[in-house]
């Protein structure tokens, strides 16, 4: 086990459970068993310690900085949301050491392609099918888990097991999607270096792929925090508290007010709204 002490303002259920992610289960010790990249690992927060176990224990510390998002200065980040908007400030307050997790883009794409107009068991049920069909098998702490498939894997899969996976419509979605990765046409790697609103446009012209899907792609897996969904609570949110209405008034506001935060600012409306 890897021990990370002086680990400060990092709220784990918040950061785990606040919808970024959909393949984590919760523990009776309040403990979270997540099944990232290539491995499975368990976190444990307590008094600024972070407990971390795994199957594989090799580079475990970068990995999980990384994944976590521990080395970026959060509070420098609020601080400036808060000046900026003081009516913000509740959500801030609720939502202090909420980190955006880094995701594999690969299992990130497919993650939001599946979630259109889907709920969050859906979701995660049929990652877990994709994964137990066609990933590789982890034993951690005597439980099985499996990884999320490879390229090579996923290229190999047709519509119709797909939709064995429960994806529903969004099969051909995927299929499309996967080719074009494995022609290039899609390269998930050239996103890092093109600035967001390139990388909106660039993956928005892929079927299956609309602005609220490229949004979560662009903010959960290349942490473009400039880059923003819109949901159903924001919009309530937006609307009880500046009485602002319609998407387009809403990303008007947020660019103008958070700018290169403004992706941050919104996941904390989500998640207030949604959880407290």
């Amino acid at each position: 086990m890897l021990v990370l002490k002086n680990i400060c303002n990092l709220n784990l259920e918040n950061t785990i459970t606040c919808g970024q992610i959909f393949r984590f289960y919760k523990e009776e010790d309040d403990s979270y068993t997540i099944v990232i990249t290539d491995r499975v690992i368990n976190l444990k927060y307590v008094d600024n310690i972070l407990y971390i176990d795994s199957n594989n224990l090799d580079n475990l510390e970068p990995i999980v900085k990384e994944y976590l998002d521990l080395d970026r200065d959060y509070e420098f980040i609020i601080n400036k949301i808060r000046k900026k908007d003081n009516k913000i400030s509740s959500c801030l307050d609720y939502s202090i050491g909420l980190k955006m997790i880094k995701q594999d883009p690969l299992e990130c794409i497919v993650s939001y392609i599946i979630s259109q107009n889907n709920s969050v068991r859906n979701i995660s049920n049929s990652l877990n099918l994709i994964s137990e069909r066609y990933g590789e098998k982890v034993v951690f702490r005597d439980k099985s888990y499996f990884l999320f498939p490879t390229l090579d894997k996923l290229k190999n899969i047709s519509m119709e097991g797909f939709r064995e996976c429960k994806v529903g419509f969004r099969d051909k979605y995927l299929v499309n999607i996967i080719e074009s990765i494995c022609n290039n046409e899609l390269n998930i790697e050239k996103i890092y270096s093109m600035d967001s609103k390139e990388s909106l446009e660039y993956l928005m012209n892929f079927k299956g792929i609309g602005m609220k899907v490229a949004s979560c792609i662009l903010l959960f897996a290349y942490q473009k925090f400039d880059v923003y969904p819109i949901d159903t609570w924001v919009k309530k949110f937006m609307e009880n508290e500046y009485g602002i209405v319609g998407e387009e008034n809403i990303r008007k506001y947020c660019f103008e007010t958070y700018g290169k935060y403004s992706g941050l600012a919104i996941q904390y409306m989500f998640n207030t709204k949604r959880n407290g």
